[in-house]
């Protein structure tokens, strides 16, 4: 290798529907990049699961082709970061490195029932106190629960003391060490229902009441660490693991929303907002959560999040299952053929409502249907239906945190489309602002590893001129109260809650 050769961080953005492998240089560009998507298994309504087999499969796949893509040798790649779907859950056996079970998705509900019994036993105070988090299968807590409670060999692991629980950046650790990393992170054991955020540290009382033994658990680290290395099967050659962060909060760290205030969403599977509070537990009274971000050197502080079930799903609905488009592309296109939704309201609340609602029984709800209603007026509908639930978690955000934004960074899929972007800078009122580099998420994870591990790709952090976009709002305010009011109706009539 040639001393003035090139030098790159890895990083491995391990979604909910594939995962992808980025090589990124000094100046936070893409090099290199791959992308594989694996099954999604539903055993019966409402249940998503993973094979985690499939998945570390995948992760040698686009680590190899994105090598390949951008014609990097391993000896070029100085580090690698590690960001993750959160609160997917992985049982494994300790000695063999064995999946015991599929992995219980993020999405899944089959542990409602016990959410419900947890409030209705007033555990939810105590819950959020500890954790920021309430009761919702959503989290990780309860899935482990079920897990130990029907599934024999999970229940034989943990009595003989070989079980390991982990969130996907867990195992994908432990299986890429060689089992010598047993480790999470800050901002994905926030996420697990199991961490006290204010104590920094797993909670005795959360433990005995899902029935969880602290063995179990990993050890927790700051997002930016020397975790340990990747062994050589990955790249051809032992790489140092310097970064692991939930999705989410790493392209909160990728859209450099280091400083109080800032704050970005995520369109993705699903949608997610969060906001920096830095070293301020803000206690939502609005339906959102509080959770643990990373600051400009991997430190945990604080962030405010609101957390919507369906995002960019929508679009795979109306293409996969309402057949209404032949690519999720062709719907900026057909949303912007017509000059509105001629009055129809999407509510995708197909797994039930997240933030700021949590209504896991509300269900996807299409209002305001006339004989005129065109495969149009659906599309653009559905496209909007993102918008608003986007509003819906800012403007809670604004009044739990009295900030009132006037910038959102924006990266994932669906923020490639221009009629979306456009429609929520309208109702949001405030700009929108879209990077170059729209795989924020893998960018944050490679900006940590590259700080940390402080070699020639550590520049990349200090990179500002990042805007591709900027969408400017240019509805008036009257018209925005107007679309807003329908929405909140059209809600009201999905919810099963009153």
């Amino acid at each position: 290798m040639k001393e003035n050769e090139s030098k790159y961080v890895l990083a491995l953005d391990q979604g909910t529907t594939g995962t992808r492998a980025i090589i990124f240089n000094e100046s936070g560009e893409i090099a290199g990049a791959a992308y594989k998507e694996f099954r999604q298994i539903y055993p019966q309504p409402g249940w998503v699961e993973h094979d985690p087999t499939e998945i570390l499969h995948t992760v040698y796949y686009t680590a190899a082709e994105a090598l390949k893509a951008g014609n990097v040798s391993p000896e070029q790649i100085e580090a690698m970061g590690i960001a993750n779907q959160r609160e997917t859950v992985v049982a494994w056996d300790s000695e063999t490195g064995a999946p015991l079970y599929n992995a219980v998705v993020w999405q899944c509900r089959r542990s409602a029932d016990e959410c419900r019994r947890l409030i209705e036993a007033g555990c939810d105070r105590l819950i959020y106190e500890k954790t920021g988090l309430m009761p919702d299968a959503y989290f990780s807590a309860t899935k482990m629960k079920w897990l130990l409670e029907n599934v024999p060999q999970v229940r034989e692991a943990a009595n003989e003391g070989r079980l390991r629980f982990g969130t996907i950046d867990t195992y994908l650790m432990f299986k890429l060490s060689g089992g010598k990393i047993y480790a999470t992170d800050y901002t994905n054991a926030a996420r697990t229902m199991l961490f006290n955020i204010h104590k920094r540290e797993w909670d005795a009382d959360l433990l005995q009441l899902f029935s969880v033994k602290r063995e179990m658990l990993p050890s927790v680290e700051p997002s930016g660490h020397a975790f340990g290395y990747a062994e050589k099967e990955l790249i051809g050659k032992e790489i140092p693991i310097c970064a692991v962060a939930g999705d989410q909060q790493a392209a909160l760290f990728g859209q450099h929303c280091f400083a109080p205030g800032a704050a970005k969403c995520t369109f993705g599977t699903g949608l997610f907002l969060l906001s920096n509070t830095g070293g301020e537990n803000v206690n939502s009274k609005q339906g959102l959560i509080t959770t643990l971000a990373s600051d400009v050197d991997g430190l945990p502080c604080y962030a405010l999040e609101g957390s919507v079930f369906t995002g960019g799903a929508a679009i795979q609905w109306l293409r996969d299952e309402m057949k209404l488009l032949s690519s999720a592309a062709e719907s900026e296109q057909i949303a912007a053929s017509v000059p509105d939704s001629g009055g129809v309201y999407v509510v995708p609340a197909f797994v039930g409502l997240g933030a700021p609602y949590w209504d896991s029984d509300a269900r996807g709800t299409i209002c305001g249907i006339t004989r005129g209603t065109k495969r149009e007026h659906i599309v653009r509908a559905t496209l909007e239906s993102i918008a608003y639930q986007c509003f819906d978690v800012l403007h809670a955000m604004e009044r739990d945190t009295s900030v009132s934004f006037t910038r959102l960074a924006v990266d994932g899929g669906a923020s490639a489309n221009n009629f979306l972007m456009q429609f929520l800078a309208d109702i949001t009122g405030v700009e929108i602002i879209r990077p170059r580099v729209v795989e924020t998420t893998a960018l944050g994870a490679a900006m940590l590893a590259a700080h940390i591990f402080g070699g020639a790709t550590a520049a990349m952090l200090q990179k500002s001129d990042f805007a591709e976009r900027i969408f400017k709002p240019r509805l008036s305010k009257k018209k925005r109260d107007e679309l807003i009011w329908g929405w909140k109706t059209a809600v009201a009539r999905a919810r099963h809650k009153p």
